[in-house]
């Protein structure tokens, strides 16, 4: 058939479906064939033009049908305001860290490492013999697979001394990420409307968990040092709490680390007020010049609570976590968690539990500590050099993350802004301050892409705030 022929179809065709109701069904193939004379070919030429333009769809073994066209109008979603109310906690879908960014930009928001820090090539073949076992298609125990509850008490219990018990496999549950496990954390071991002590700043995720909750946050000043102990004991005094929320090694955001005496005094104050220490130890395998000793390996009296995650460590694909308790407190976190998630997918936990028990995760470990000294060194360097007014406090001895003070009169919000339209992402330091900050942060994460490009980084970081 010739071109003008396919056009008459057509033209013929959107006649009838401009005076069809939506939803009529077209005449079939075989009859319009015959009725314009045409070879099979070109009606269905014809039909497909018009499936592509939206004006018909086909429904395979039926036929074919004019489509449905809705008006166009704004979506009204107005009567949710009143049926939810006003909100209980502030979400977390437009801070900064959680932001993914194009390749062309130099990323020194987010709290993960870039990919080639992570153990890859482990990862991958852990992901494959998972898919071929048994895991793959079996319910786990509801407290985790005893094989990786086994390794997670082994790592804590080779650390503790002697002279205090080291932790049971029974005391370990196995979660789906540490962000679960602070809510049912602060749920069984606070309560809504209860408080709280908690550094200030501290991670925005855990002030989050609380919120959902219910837990009302008591901030303790803390630096790059620590918390101060006199005040900690004063605010258990005074507020009557009975959890502080915690991160005594490379805390996010700081990287600071508390020093064994510190460690020791907060301890000794958490036991004088029948309270308990929840350590959240997510930087463990980002030591760069040893691994820590969490204050968990010297309690064997369940005044600690101790999370650990891999999920930063092996993969973000792999969300597993493990939790170390003892006693009821033990008992009430795992009645929490079964409430919450039942259990944790076997395929994640033997995945995890493949790739760290492999001999080549020391290796990869090594590995990594140099790299972020690297990293972490570069960055320093260029700050000093092309932004002298954003002051380090302290250089972290691991972690991910550098915590820059900046000038009192920054306009921090602009700064950002500034930034990003330079093609430098960076996270202003309000989000981890659970009450007002007490001065101009900004949280660098030196861990991310392409780290290469880190002084220039600095140098759009210094021109902005020189501007």
């Amino acid at each position: 058939m010739s071109q003008s022929s396919s056009d008459r179809i057509l033209a013929a065709l959107r006649d009838w479906i401009a005076s069809a109701p939506a939803g009529a069904r077209l005449p079939s193939t075989r009859a319009l064939v015959a009725q314009f004379e045409a070879s099979p070919v070109t009606v269905q030429k014809a039909l497909k033009t018009l499936i592509n333009a939206g004006a018909i769809e086909a429904r395979p073994g039926i036929g074919t049908f004019v489509r449905t066209v809705r008006a166009a109008r704004p979506n009204d979603y107005g009567w949710q305001t009143a049926a939810l109310g006003a909100p209980q906690f502030q979400g977390a879908s437009s801070l900064t860290a959680l932001r993914t960014t194009p390749n062309n930009v130099i990323a020194l928001h987010s709290g993960y490492p870039d990919k080639e820090l992570l153990p890859a090539r482990l990862v991958r073949a852990a992901f494959s013999r998972a898919a071929r076992s048994e895991v793959a298609v079996q319910r786990s125990p509801t407290t985790g697979l005893p094989e990786l509850q086994a390794w997670f008490s082994a790592e804590l219990g080779a650390l503790t001394p002697a002279g205090v018990t080291p932790p049971a496999d029974r005391d370990v549950v196995v979660l789906p990420g540490s962000q679960s496990g602070l809510s049912s954390l602060f749920r069984a071991l606070v309560g809504a409307g209860r408080p709280m002590l908690i550094e200030s700043p501290s991670y925005w995720g855990a002030m989050l968990a609380a919120a959902q909750v219910g837990v009302k946050l008591v901030p303790i000043p803390s630096g790059p040092h620590g918390p101060d102990a006199a005040e900690l004991d004063r605010a258990f005094a005074q507020t009557g709490a009975r959890a502080f929320y915690a991160q005594p090694n490379f805390a996010n955001p700081t990287g600071g680390q508390w020093s064994a005496e510190l460690s020791d005094r907060v301890l000794e104050i958490v036991r004088e007020h029948g309270a308990f220490l929840i350590e959240d130890d997510w930087a463990h395998d980002f030591g760069i010049a040893a691994p820590p000793t969490p204050i968990a390996a010297r309690d064997d009296s369940g005044h600690v609570v101790y999370i650990r995650s891999l999920t930063k460590s092996v993969s973000p694909a792999v969300r597993i976590a493990g939790l170390i308790a003892r006693g009821p407190a033990l008992d009430r976190i795992v009645a929490d968690t079964q409430a919450q998630s039942m259990y944790v997918s076997g395929a994640l936990q033997a995945v995890a539990l493949d790739v760290v028990t492999q001999p080549g995760w020391g290796t990869h470990l090594r590995s990594l500590r140099q790299q972020l000294a690297d990293r972490r060194d570069l960055l320093v360097a260029g700050l000093r050099e092309h932004a002298p007014t954003a002051h380090i406090e302290a250089i972290p001895r691991g972690g991910l993350n550098l915590w820059v003070r900046l000038p009192d009169d920054t306009n921090v919000a602009a700064l950002a802004r500034d930034c990003e339209a330079r093609g430098v992402m960076i996270a202003a330091g309000d989000a981890w301050f659970p009450a007002e900050p007490t001065g101009r942060y900004l949280r660098l994460n030196y861990s991310g892409p392409n780290p290469g490009a880190f002084p220039e980084a600095a140098r759009v970081i210094g021109e902005a705030l020189g501007a």
